[in-house]
């Protein structure tokens, strides 16, 4: 269920109350929040918050993403939803398959070619029903916060929110979401987004090597398995930044502009297991063998992409 997510943006959007009965404009949840540097200084957080407009007789409403400081400074906005009719009192079905598709546009836009337009479109009714749709919304929701803290947030704010949205991205419950997303997306879509969510990693892991932190190795977050009749594939997706070196030493002799090269590339492999199982007399003979394995490496070639991370 969409309730083990941290935060669960689904069931926090589905349980608001009707509009009429708001005492405010606006409604919020936390994404994640930083502790305060010292005492007398205010802690910071990233929020999640949804406005309806006009105030008495809402028309459409809209969701942003913000980092709250004594003013929110507001790093994203969706796209309005418009309510059907004045009499409506809450979100449907097809509200939410409207906000889930500007999400995933939204994160198709910081990948590394964004010379195109993004042009998901929801695959069908189908996706909407069995908890799955709830667990993808989720999953696109907090890869888009992860994005926005990556390329739109303050310093400050990004160092102490990142390790938590890595955290809930590489939650078991996540793992099992990305499948229902990469079903959704199709074989490019997933390419596109794969890469856009790895470039993300690598100009994360670049700027705090540049600022002398030592990054934790990058969790394997987009990787997933899937099994069909005979087979086993397991799809990965790595950033060359956060792969081990043989010889670290040797690389800081070599030649700048090939490093730059080197960083800015992602490893994609997959590896297909073909397997049957035998039926014994008291046991279950299973024998597995290696179908086929396969690998790329993806160079970003967009440079406009790589310098993007908001440095105030």
């Amino acid at each position: 269920m969409a309730h083990n997510f941290v935060p669960d943006a689904w069931g926090w959007i589905t349980s608001l109350p009707p509009f009429s009965q708001w005492r405010t404009n606006t409604m919020s949840l936390c994404i994640c929040a930083t502790p305060s540097a010292s005492a007398s200084s205010q802690p910071t957080s990233m929020t999640l918050s949804v406005a309806k407009t006009p105030p008495t007789q809402p028309s459409y409403l809209t969701f942003s993403i913000s980092a709250n400081y004594r003013e929110p400074i507001f790093l994203w906005t969706s796209k309005p939803v418009h309510l059907k009719t004045k009499a409506q009192q809450s979100l449907d079905e097809q509200d939410m398959v409207q906000l889930f598709v500007d999400i995933v546009n939204q994160v198709l836009w910081y990948g590394p070619d964004n010379s195109s337009k993004p042009s998901f479109r929801f695959p069908g009714a189908q996706h909407l029903h069995g908890g799955s749709f709830s667990d993808a919304f989720n999953i696109v929701f907090l890869s888009l916060a992860f994005l926005v803290c990556i390329y739109e947030a303050p310093r400050d704010l990004r160092r102490g929110c990142l390790d938590s949205l890595r955290t809930q991205l590489t939650s078991p419950k996540c793992r099992g979401a990305a499948k229902t997303l990469v079903k959704m997306l199709g074989a490019n879509l997933e390419d596109q987004w794969m890469q856009t969510m790895n470039l993300a990693v690598t100009n994360w892991m670049a700027e705090m090597r540049s600022s002398h932190h030592a990054p934790r190795a990058a969790s394997p977050l987009f990787s997933y398995a899937l099994q069909a009749s005979g087979l086993w594939k397991v799809q990965l997706y790595c950033p060359v930044i956060a792969m081990g070196m043989e010889d670290p030493a040797a690389a800081a002799a070599q030649d700048e502009r090939l490093l730059f090269s080197l960083t800015y590339q992602q490893l994609e492999g997959v590896v297909q297991l073909a397997y049957k199982t035998v039926r014994r007399d008291n046991w279950i003979d299973i024998e597995v063998k290696v179908d086929n394995i396969r690998s790329v490496v993806f160079t970003y070639t967009d440079f406009h992409s790589l310098c993007r991370i908001n440095h105030f």
